[in-house]
């Protein structure tokens, strides 16, 4: 795709797969699995895919019930063998990707995105707490992201901001970390994850390295490790 051919219904249908696969791995709630067992998520899926061009989400069995879909995220994200997750939906778990850094470190780079638009750890009942390179939230953030874009496009505006914002978070973390989570699923024995789920898990990195690239094309590419300033001048690309 070109970057002539980006549009606001493409914008629009990117933030839908960005909130679509935040509620398909975030855990499960009954809202979830009746949209997932009614064919819903994936006719929404398929809709937003296809006005990217993209392949339609095939049809898949849904799981038995909600008590099922519970017990399969919780086998494979939250508890596993002695109580720790087979495939960690953090991204601090995996060490690859702190490349070097510290967890505390890694927390903060990933924390000065959300701060620089406004968004405030969550607390409490408000999400995954203290947890902002959990997955689900980064999710959330790049589909924030998107509806941001969305708006400048309405506007009339520059959406510059936006867009270098989501290539950077992209680049820098949404793609590691779906891969990682792939590569960590795919040596894991079957724990009875829904068939829905475990097909984002397989689709996700390389749908998302997708849109890096579109935002490639029209903002140009995400500086590299050595070119980064501190945290604060970072920030004023998005400006």
């Amino acid at each position: 795709m070109h970057t002539q051919s980006v549009t606001t219904e493409q914008v629009l249908a990117r933030g839908s797969v960005f909130r679509l696969a935040a509620a398909m791995l975030d855990y499960p709630l009954a809202e979830t699995w009746q949209a997932l067992q009614e064919g819903r998520m994936a006719q929404a899926l398929s809709q937003a895919m296809a006005v990217q061009g993209e392949a339609a989400w095939p049809a898949l069995p849904a799981s038995s019930d909600l008590k099922a879909l519970e017990v399969g995220y919780m086998a494979t994200f939250v508890q596993g063998r002695r109580g720790r997750p087979q495939v960690p939906l953090v991204a601090s778990a995996y060490d690859t990707l702190l490349a070097g850094d510290t967890p505390g470190r890694y927390l903060l780079n990933v924390q000065a995105f959300y701060r620089h638009f406004g968004l405030k750890a969550a607390t409490e009942d408000e999400g995954h707490v203290d947890e902002p390179d959990h997955l689900v939230t980064m999710l959330e953030f790049c589909a924030l992201l998107c509806h941001l874009e969305l708006q400048e496009l309405e506007s009339g505006r520059d959406a510059g901001s936006p867009r270098r914002a989501l290539r950077d978070f992209l680049t820098r973390y949404l793609v590691p970390m779906a891969t990682s989570l792939r590569e960590r699923f795919n040596r894991e024995a079957d724990q009875g994850l829904d068939a829905n789920l475990a097909c984002l898990v397989q689709r996700l990195p390389d749908w998302a390295d997708r849109q890096r690239e579109i935002l490639e094309h029209q903002v140009g590419p995400c500086p590299q490790a050595g070119q980064r300033a501190a945290a604060g001048d970072a920030e004023g690309m998005w400006d």
